[in-house]
């Protein structure tokens, strides 16, 4: 009698633990210094949510909580309304031979 391979479920690779995307997410910041308000005065701590480019960056990256995340990016958003934080960083802006060339002389 021939032996019977693979008893039981297949494996299959999407059931597989340990991947890429395994892993404990990190804590919020806010939520572990038990912040109740993030404060659009404090420029130091809104700059670290902000990207080279100047865009803010999302949950994902950040690691905030939602709650804490819509705070933040209303407190950019007030910051830069009020010249606390710029909307473009300045080294973002150089010539580069791959724009879009909206400024070429026509």
């Amino acid at each position: 009698m021939a032996k019977a391979r693979g008893r039981g479920k297949p494996v299959r690779r999407r059931d597989k633990k340990g991947g890429v995307g395994s892993g404990r997410r990190k804590p919020c910041q806010h939520c572990r210094d038990k912040v109740d308000q993030v404060d659009y005065k404090d420029v130091a701590s809104l700059r670290k949510f902000i990207s080279e480019k100047g865009k803010i960056r999302s949950r994902r990256i950040t690691g905030s909580c939602r709650r804490h995340q819509v705070q933040i990016a209303r407190a950019v958003k007030r910051a830069r309304e009020l010249a606390l934080l710029p909307y473009v960083n300045e080294g973002g802006r150089e010539d580069s031979p791959g724009g879009r060339g909206r400024d070429r002389d026509r």
